[in-house]
């Protein structure tokens, strides 16, 4: 793929992301709660953060390891992220963030479903999984609707600041299983 796709949902925008991104980034990233949900958000997020995750995206697209997403609203403005990261085997880790004020409007929902559509009808995927801590159910949720299943309980599977984490994994199919 040369060139980086763009996906329209009914309300939402799924883009590259641009370096004219990144103050919103770090501004939505400021608040420690990104940091206590997510394995690899630090707190305090700063720009440099940013500039190494535009970095990091804009690699993995061109080598073809994977795509991020802007999530962006009809005017076209950030309002957080999500990504297809290929693990091989065509399987790929489905990850994502929205800023703390578009939280519980089916935002992430809309997007993720998208993005297994790309993965499995563009990327010829065969198996999108995910995970997220256990402090945070509503990303379980949010896995739940977009049609994927509790697959496992990986047990102290994540180091974060020391604490070892049991992290439940879920997964969809392409043929369901």
């Amino acid at each position: 793929m040369k060139e980086f796709p763009r996906i329209e949902t009914e309300r939402l925008i799924l883009s590259q992301l641009k370096e004219e991104d990144l103050p919103l980034v770090v501004e939505y990233l400021q608040s420690k709660i990104f940091s206590d949900l997510t394995s690899n958000i630090p707190s305090p997020y700063t720009v440099d953060d940013a500039k190494f995750w535009l970095k990091n995206a804009q690699q993995a697209f061109e080598n073809g390891s994977g795509f991020t997403f802007a999530i962006r609203n009809q005017d076209g403005k950030i309002i957080g992220a999500i990504g297809l990261h290929d693990r091989g085997d065509d399987k790929a880790e489905l990850g994502y963030w929205l800023g703390a004020s578009f939280w519980n409007k089916g935002y992430v929902t809309e997007a993720a479903k998208a993005i297994i559509d790309f993965g499995f009808n563009e990327l010829n995927l065969n198996k999108i999984y995910a995970t997220h801590f256990l402090h945070n159910p509503a990303s379980g949720k949010v896995l739940e609707k977009i049609g994927m299943e509790k697959e496992a309980l990986l047990k102290q599977h994540l180091k974060k600041n020391g604490e070892y984490f049991d992290i439940p994994l879920y997964s969809v199919f392409r043929n369901k299983v």
